[in-house]
C-alpha cells in the first residue's frame, strides 16, 4: 500500500518537469520535503510559537524563521538561483503557523519552476559554499538534509507538546494505515 499523508502542500501533479529528466528527482524530492515540513508546521497552534524544550534550544518560531531565511540563502547565495526574493520580504505578515505554512509554499513553488529549466552543466558547476567550493547539486542535497534536520527537530517538539506527529517517510506512533510496515523486526529487514 502506498504512503498516505494527511496533507500534501505540493502534489506530484504540480511539480514541474525538469528540462533534463535525470534531475527530476531533485524537483520531486524538494516538493515532497516542503510538503513534509508544512505538515509538521500545521500541527502547531499560535500559542506554541514561543515553545522550546530547553533554555538553549530555539523556539518553534525561531526554527520556522530560520527555515525560510536559510533556504533563501542556500538558493540565492550558494546555488546562485536567480529570482529569490529579498531576505527582508521572506517573513509572513503574521507570525502564526498557518502564515508560515502559506509562505513556505509560496516560496517553494516558483523556486521549483526556476530549478526545472536547469541543465546538467549548471547543476555540476562548482560554487562557493561558506568557506569551501562544492557542486550546485551537492549544495542542493545539503539544503534538503538541513531542512529534514529542522523538520525532525520540530517533530520532537510536537511530541513534547503532546501533539500528533504526522507521517514523513512512513507510519508514526500517531499515524498509520493498513499495510504500513515500519521495519521493526529482523524478518522485515531481511526482505528482498
Amino acid at each position: 500500500m502506498p504512503m498516505q499523508y494527511e496533507y500534501t502542500a505540493i502534489p506530484e501533479s504540480q511539480v514541474p518537469r525538469a528540462a533534463n529528466p535525470i534531475f527530476q528527482h531533485l524537483l520531486d524530492t524538494y516538493a515532497s520535503e516542503t510538503s513534509k515540513v508544512i505538515s509538521v508546521w500545521r500541527q502547531f497552534a499560535p500559542e506554541d510559537m514561543p515553545f522550546k524544550p530547553a533554555e538553549r534550544s530555539s523556539s518553534v518560531l525561531d526554527i520556522m524563521k530560520h527555515q525560510l531565511l536559510s533556504e533563501r540563502r542556500f538558493f540565492a547565495e550558494f546555488i546562485g538561483l536567480e529570482g529569490e526574493p529579498a531576505a527582508a520580504a521572506l517573513m509572513p505578515s503574521e507570525l502564526t503557523p498557518a502564515a508560515f505554512c502559506r509562505r513556505n509554499e509560496e516560496l517553494c513553488k516558483p523556486r521549483l519552476e526556476r530549478l526545472a529549466g536547469r541543465e546538467e552543466k549548471w547543476w555540476l558547476e562548482v560554487a562557493p559554499f561558506f568557506d569551501v567550493q562544492r557542486q550546485r547539486i551537492w549544495i542542493f542535497w545539503r539544503r534538503v538534509l538541513h531542512t529534514a534536520h529542522h523538520r525532525t527537530q520540530l517533530s520532537g517538539y510536537l511530541r513534547l507538546l503532546g501533539k500528533p506527529v504526522p507521517s514523513s517517510y512512513g507510519p508514526t506512533a500517531d499515524v498509520t494505515w493498513q499495510g504500513a510496515d515500519p521495519t521493526r523486526s529482523v524478518q522485515a529487514a531481511e526482505r528482498k
